[in-house]
């Protein structure tokens, strides 16, 4: 028991960190703002969902695309590592356009809520690393998948009431403590990488 908390907790804080809920609280909130109230939790809630099919398709099948692609652990671990980084960094010195880049207009359907702000590209390739690196811990992983994205779903569908308590400062200073761990968790992955080329 205690070796499996000992894998599904740091796995769950890491997917949970790597969808960083709270600094795409504002995001949220900005792209819905134009939507009338009572659609906005409806919308969050099929978004989460959304995501939550598209992160469990490369969960289960993400390595049989690497294997079809001839892709090695290495380089699903350094480009993961890369991409992890660059999104770490845009959480520290946020843009204009905040972590993800310009958004569409209207109202959002799977992107750019369900993809990329919660299943983007380092929780994807997060998932799938931790399946190439131990296959036989898929319910551990399919666990921790799952208490990180509930804990996701529950912080997105309060985000008007995160906002009021947390303020913008207070969700900017949280959402760069993240990309500093983020930051450290991505120069890990590399470092992981680089080493089983040797």
């Amino acid at each position: 028991m205690a070796e499996i908390l000992n894998t599904v907790l740091p796995a769950s804080i890491i997917l949970f960190l790597v969808m960083d809920p709270l600094g795409n609280i504002p995001l949220f909130l900005s792209l819905l703002k134009d939507i009338e109230t009572k659609r906005r939790r409806p919308i969050i809630l099929r978004e989460v969902l959304f995501a939550l099919g598209i992160l469990l398709i490369f969960l289960f099948f993400g390595q049989g695309l690497l294997n079809f692609l001839n892709l090695q652990q290495e380089s699903v671990s350094i480009s993961g590592g890369i991409v992890l980084f660059i999104i770490a960094i845009r959480m520290i010195f946020p843009t204009s356009h905040g972590v993800m880049g310009s958004q569409l207009q209207g109202e959002p359907f799977i992107v750019p809520l369900a993809i990329p702000l919660i299943a983007g590209p380092s929780a994807l390739a997060t998932l799938i690393l931790m399946v190439r690196t131990d296959p036989a811990r898929m319910l551990e992983w399919l666990a921790a998948l799952l208490i990180a994205w509930g804990a996701t779903a529950v912080i997105l569908l309060a985000a008007p009431f995160f906002f009021r308590i947390l303020k913008q400062r207070g969700l900017a200073a949280i959402e760069r403590l993240m990309g500093m761990l983020l930051v450290m968790i991505s120069v890990q992955m590399l470092l992981n990488g680089i080493k089983s080329l040797k």
